[in-house]
């Protein structure tokens, strides 16, 4: 059975900082290029960046470019997402996806709240 659990979320001030893990089970990672995604409260499902299998290429939403880095351990087959100067605004569920700006999202996802 493929998973991918989601972990890391939090409460944070603006300003922040927090990370993200997507530890994946059922399927190998390193063959696929892996996504995140979010939803924010009453909103639909956004993408926010991927990551190339090889980790070569990274690419991000303008909103979270600059200050959201996307990262893989092929050997953990985990995914990370590193998010500095958090914004009110990054306030979701995060969510990683398989595939190159997937939102094929399989796990619970992980909270993110931004507040003071």
């Amino acid at each position: 059975e493929v998973q991918l659990v989601e972990s890391g979320g939090g409460l944070v001030q603006p300003g922040g900082s927090l990370r993200l893990s997507c530890a994946a089970s059922g399927f190998t990672i390193s063959r696929s290029a892996m996504s995140w995604a979010r939803q924010a409260p009453g909103k639909g499902l956004e993408w926010v960046s991927s990551i190339s299998s090889s980790s070569a290429i990274t690419t991000y939403a303008d909103s979270v470019k600059g200050r959201f880095t996307i990262s893989r351990d092929n050997a953990k087959n985990t995914l990370y997402l590193n998010m500095d100067n958090l914004k009110s605004e990054d306030t979701a569920m995060y969510y990683c996806a398989e595939g190159w700006h997937s939102t094929r999202i399989r796990g619970q996802g992980t909270q993110v709240t931004v507040s003071s």
